[in-house]
């Protein structure tokens, strides 16, 4: 088609539609780029630099996540360059973070070689856990400050905009706005932040204290799929359920309705279903 180009990547020759990014292009390759940042559902934030990979001719790594394809291209993703950086990018974020619920961040640190000890005894990220509501909790010693959450509270998804990045450098963090907790702010506890979030920075109050007690088990966790009954807008949910209650819920990422985003009343209003006395 006349709207399609062709470039090349790691010697493999691709033709990609126009306003394809080199990390979809990648991936059609079977060449997938790591990433922390990204997200299926969100406009690329450039944050991480875990995603970079090498242009011919171009000074600087580029960020695959936003930057678009272009005819002729020639893009290498496992160049000396683009490991160094990467590994860089997992020393210095283990080196300020808590990645135990951090997949993506310690799968990064693997490919990468990384040394999380490399950068250790410098500053740290130790913050108290934020436990001001009811629904969940923020643990923001686990935040790598990727945007997700900011971008799902944003235009993106919920359009709310109670949360955003503050201060500079080690004092960067996720504000509700003039250092407010999150009851005090426009924030209308819908969760969206919370499911985008890839590091348990924010993390559902439920799931947070069964691990604090050591009875959150991955594998005995069954999934149930069914529609909210709140309203008429046809919300899909993902039951998940653990001794036969309802632990959390989800939305799949990739449905047409909700694209994995809900409501507070979807997400969180789940209690009934397990109360014995209703």
């Amino acid at each position: 088609m006349a709207d399609d180009i062709t470039l090349i990547i790691d010697g493999m020759t691709v033709t990609v539609a126009q306003g394809t990014t080199l990390r979809a292009a990648c991936d059609i390759v079977q060449h997938a780029v790591p990433t922390l940042c990204w997200h299926q559902n969100l406009a690329p934030a450039n944050a991480c630099r875990a995603c970079v990979v090498e242009v011919k001719g171009s000074r600087a790594l580029v960020a695959s996540c936003s930057r678009l394809a272009e005819d002729g291209m020639e893009i290498q993703t496992m160049s000396d360059r683009v490991i160094n950086s990467r590994k860089i990018v997992a020393e210095l974020l283990l080196s300020t973070s808590n990645a135990d619920l951090a997949p993506d961040l310690q799968h990064l640190a693997v490919i990468s070689g990384a040394n999380k000890n490399r950068f250790a005894g410098g500053d740290t990220w130790e913050q108290p856990i934020q436990n001001d509501n009811n629904l969940y909790i923020r643990d923001l010693s686990k935040c790598i400050l990727c945007y997700r959450c900011v971008e799902a509270c944003g235009e993106d998804a919920q359009n709310t905009f109670a949360i955003s990045v503050a201060g500079r450098g080690f004092g960067a963090h996720i504000d509700a706005g003039f250092g407010r907790e999150l009851p005090e702010s426009d924030c209308v506890f819908c969760g969206n932040c919370v499911a985008v979030c890839p590091t348990g920075a924010l993390i559902g109050k439920t799931e947070w204290m069964l691990r604090r007690q050591g009875q959150w088990h991955e594998d005995h966790i069954t999934t149930t799929e069914t529609i909210c009954s709140y309203c008429g807008v046809g919300c899909e949910l993902s039951l998940q359920v653990l001794d036969n209650r309802i632990v959390k819920v989800t939305s799949p990422m990739d449905h047409p309705v909700t694209h994995g985003m809900l409501c507070v009343k979807g997400r969180y209003g789940y209690e009934f279903a397990q109360n014995e006395e209703a």
